[in-house]
């Protein structure tokens, strides 16, 4: 079973090869590819050395999957080369999400969408991953009509330079800023571009992307996506309005059977769910579980998940796993 993570040297390349080690994915071989300033640089994977290599050369090498998260320019030009060469891509980036011709997946949620004729899978953005952990179950038993969700997420979820700013504001050490403002104690209401309805592109990804997850067009989404200047993990206020009446003790029971979703609600003991305890955990934790007294049929709670495993790099892992187990591979 060979394996190559193009984008292996990035911030969720990384926590790839840390998650496909950590789960015992059955890895024979690493090809590790990366931009042309890393050819030829080694790094470490299961107590053993690789060098990376170019993209010619892993494709040549005949991978069985190859992993990417090296952007959407990177991946619209060389996934399909992979594709074209037999080889199974799961692509991280935005590039092939809403494209009807390929599956957006979250195992737990539509897997079994899955064939083995799929040669380029998308993986959504990370936002829409752990909500759709927690709608699935409940649309399942109630179905959803309006979803509206605000997010707080991390700066790990720009990547590295995002961190260092904010580390060096912190430090008041002088340095490259990827925000247009400051983000050490601020916060800053845009997450991508803004788009000409208002919204910004992180923001109607969430939209565009839970319908198509759910394979259902009806469910109405509406989202505001912040920044903050928080490690470990995305967090999101979602208020959700169902067409059937609901019981807080069942849903709290769905919540806690449905596979990956941890529920933290316990707010005598002041438990809840905390991005500084969703790091580096696979799991989508929900809490704050209470009806909304102002609309009938209608939902709050919280949601937090680590956006470099779950979000990112473990769906990721999770979609090979799915292939493998099912002999698509």
């Amino acid at each position: 079973m060979r394996i190559a993570v193009i984008g292996a040297t990035g911030l969720v390349g990384s926590k790839m090869l840390q998650v496909l080690e950590e789960r015992n994915f059955p890895v024979t071989e690493l090809i590790p590819v990366a931009s042309a300033t890393s050819i030829g640089k080694e790094l470490m994977f299961a107590g053993k050395k690789y060098t990376v290599v170019s993209y010619q050369d892993a494709i040549a090498m005949k991978p069985a999957i190859a992993i990417f998260s090296a952007g959407g320019n990177t991946s619209l030009a060389l996934a399909p080369l992979f594709a074209e060469a037999g080889i199974t891509v799961i692509d991280n980036s935005s590039a092939w999400r809403m494209n009807p011709a390929h599956k957006l997946i979250v195992p737990e949620v539509n897997g079994q969408t899955l064939t083995a004729v799929d040669k380029i899978i998308a993986n959504p953005n990370c936002s829409t991953i752990q909500l759709v952990m927690v709608l699935k179950p409940l649309h399942d038993r109630y179905k959803i009509k309006r979803v509206v969700v605000s997010t707080y997420q991390s700066v790990t979820g720009t990547g590295v330079k995002a961190v260092t700013q904010l580390q060096n504001e912190r430090n008041k050490i002088e340095g490259e800023k990827v925000y247009p403002y400051t983000i050490d104690l601020n916060i800053i209401p845009q997450i991508d571009v803004f788009t000409d309805n208002g919204y910004t592109k992180e923001e109607m990804k969430m939209v565009n992307e839970t319908k198509k997850i759910m394979q259902d067009d009806s469910i109405m989404v509406t989202a505001t996506c912040v920044r903050l200047p928080v490690m470990g993990g995305h967090s999101e206020s979602v208020n959700i309005e169902f067409q059937e009446e609901f019981d807080l003790d069942e849903v709290r029971t769905i919540l806690a059977d449905f596979d990956g979703v941890t529920v933290v609600d316990d707010i005598q003991h002041l438990k809840y769910p905390m991005p500084l305890d969703a790091h580096d955990k696979d799991d989508v934790f929900v809490g704050r579980i209470r009806r909304d007294e102002t609309q009938a049929k209608t939902l709050n709670c919280w949601i937090v998940s680590d956006n470099l495993r779950k979000g990112a790099a473990t769906n990721a892992i999770q979609i090979a796993e799915y292939l493998l187990a099912n002999s698509m591979v």
